[in-house]
């Protein structure tokens, strides 16, 4: 059946929770449940689905928050099994619920893992972030990233302040190529170290490097997931893209700094004099310079390539897939290389520690209480316990554990042979496998357990879950909200999505959750202007990310993964602490960037 409709008429269909509109050009699909046509003035209508499905939302987002964990005894296990309710299950236990009542269908979960074709293509987003993440993360295995901070380290000398511009810089540089993850990864073990080698207290380093990461990652389209959901939900250019939040980020980076430097200017915190020191050796922590070179060229000509397709309208991760598989089959051809050409028994491999390394040079260089050391011949070494990609969210109040005394060294984990009760045979063999191709490979598998798999069921579940809530007719609401807000004017449409979008990151599942559902509310905007809509992308794209350096480590994985780090090496900086110190580079970061993208606006569509 085909339904002629004029453009100031929509017709809706609902079947449970389908919803068709009807245009001159679409066909309305009859259910044999239910059928109901309107003429109306309003987008939506609000059934017990709809408020079932919202309310089952909050409830997840509720947990991401706060994760709750409980003990259940079951009859066949003596010892009760823990359960934990996080982001890691919340989401899916949620999308579970709501399919067993009818909330949402199949289609509907089919729709938030491969899009409804309006826009945004969730698996597009995937497979070209963790393209870029491969060949992000193995560059900095080969040691980039730790001789960056070495040469860094020597250029600030013994004037504390020059120092902590020097390291801000340095961070806000390479998280524009990188991106946020990685830095978080390497820098942040990096700033534990130097701290405790250095005897200066770890806040306001790590608070810093946290700053500028988040803050970084709005250049570059593949600096952020959040970005690639705005490129696609806004049908930004990537160039483009890049053009919009250059000033913002230039102009953030200076008052985030401006923020970190009047709450860090006590001396305990920054202080003015350092004590001499020898110079670091940034060749020595380069682990493998070839790796190095071929790393750099191949992650450099996949960005040049995405910023020069993307004028022809080419999907960037068919560019970034084959580049990041050059780098696979270089990085297996280079360790089978390298294997072959040291012939060292893997024992002898496995001791190789790059991290004691380099904890060793900045002792002996700074106090003078260590050998010098000898640098490794062999490159990564695996570990098997790599850092998790989440932590719970902390109410403690300490800023951090002290680490300035010798003795409380990060304690490393003795490897022990695992223990197997069922299948122990087979699964005792497939151990063995591992190790002998870890030591094999040994950049891969380094890579591998980095890599950020973690967000793939996170960030599929958010699309489910904000796609079922539109179908039940919510999207149509908040977007008649917005535009009502609005009114449709492009410097209102700047700041009231700047800030509902840092507020969202704390509170809407991390800013992923947090930008999905906003890019889809301001796409559902009645009667909403196209320069307003456009507006509201670009202020969209850097509150998503400054919104990270907010006031729960929810607001961002990143933030989670950086709380997990500080907590494995000892360092406790508690959630009121962490709110406290981004409160003022937050505030600052908010007005100046959004009064910088109004002002972009207001020069491009006046």
């Amino acid at each position: 059946m085909r339904h002629q409709a004029s453009n100031s008429v929509r017709l809706f269909c609902f079947a449970h929770d389908q919803k068709y509109v009807a245009t001159a050009v679409n066909v309305i699909k009859l259910s044999p449940f239910s059928l109901q046509v309107y003429r109306l003035q309003t987008s939506a209508m609000i059934t017990r689905f709809s408020i079932v499905t919202l309310v089952i939302f909050i409830i997840s987002i509720f947990f991401v928050i706060r994760p709750v964990s409980f003990k259940v005894s079951l009859p066949f296990r003596r010892k009760p099994v823990r359960i934990t309710i996080d982001l890691n299950t919340a989401p899916h236990a949620a999308i579970l619920i709501l399919w067993a009542s009818q909330c949402i269908a199949a289609s509907t979960i089919r729709h938030g893992i491969v899009g409804s074709g309006e826009g945004i293509l969730p698996y597009n987003i995937l497979i070209l972030f963790f393209s870029l993440a491969y060949m992000a993360i193995t560059l900095d295995i080969s040691g980039v990233l730790k001789a960056a901070a070495f040469w860094v380290s020597n250029r600030g000398g013994s004037s504390g302040w020059r120092l902590y511009t020097y390291f801000y810089l340095m961070v806000l540089v390479l998280s524009v190529i990188l991106g946020n993850d990685p830095i978080i990864l390497s820098g942040t073990v990096f700033l534990v170290y130097y701290t405790e080698a250095a005897n200066l207290d770890p806040v306001s380093w790590l608070i810093a490097e946290f700053a500028a990461a988040n803050t970084a990652s709005m250049v570059l389209f593949v600096g952020n997931p959040t970005n690639v959901v705005i490129c696609e939900g806004f049908g930004i250019n990537q160039a483009g893209f890049t053009a919009y939040t250059i000033l913002p980020f230039v102009a953030c980076s200076v008052a985030s700094f401006v923020g970190l430097a009047i709450q860090f200017r006590k001396e305990k915190y920054i202080p003015k004099i350092l004590p001499p020191r020898d110079e670091l050796n940034p060749r020595a922590v380069l682990r493998d310079p070839v790796a190095a070179i071929v790393g750099a060229f191949l992650l450099g000509g996949a960005l040049i390539v995405c910023l020069v397709v993307s004028f022809f309208h080419v999907d960037v991760w068919k560019v970034t897939l084959p580049f990041a598989g050059a780098k696979f089959i270089f990085d297996l051809s280079w360790d089978h290389y390298q294997f072959i050409q040291h012939k060292k028994h893997p024992e002898e491999q496995q001791s190789d520690d790059f991290d004691e390394f380099m904890v060793a040079q900045l002792r002996q260089k700074v106090h003078g209480d260590a050998k010098t050391p000898t640098s490794p011949t062999f490159s990564p070494r695996v570990t098997d316990d790599p850092p998790p990609d989440k932590a719970q969210p902390s109410s403690g109040e300490s800023d951090a554990t002290e680490v300035g005394s010798e003795d409380k060294q990060p304690v490393k984990p003795t490897q022990e042979e695992p223990e197997y009760s069922f299948l122990p045979q087979q699964r005792k063999r497939l151990h063995e496998l591992h190790k002998d191709l870890a030591h094999h490979f040994p950049v891969f598998f380094t890579a591998l357990p980095r890599l950020p798999f973690g967000l793939v069921p996170f960030a599929f579940s958010q699309f489910i879950l904000i796609e079922g809530l539109d179908r039940q007719g919510w999207i149509d609401v908040f977007g008649k909200w917005f535009s009502v807000a609005t009114g449709g004017h492009i410097q209102s449409s700047v700041w009231i999505m700047g800030i509902i979008g840092v507020i969202l990151c704390n509170c809407a599942g991390t800013n992923i959750g947090a930008t999905i559902l906003l890019t889809k509310v301001v796409n559902a905007a009645p009667n909403f202007p196209p320069d307003s809509r456009r507006a509201a992308g670009i202020a969209l794209a850097i509150a998503s990310n400054f919104g990270a350096v907010s006031f729960t480590f929810c607001a961002s994985l990143a933030g989670l993964l950086w709380d997990a780090i500080l907590r494995q090496k000892g360092i406790t900086i508690g959630q009121l602490n962490f709110a406290k110190w981004n409160l003022l580079p937050l505030a600052l970061m908010t007005v100046v960037g959004l009064g910088v993208v109004s002002a972009e606006m207001a020069v491009l569509y006046r």
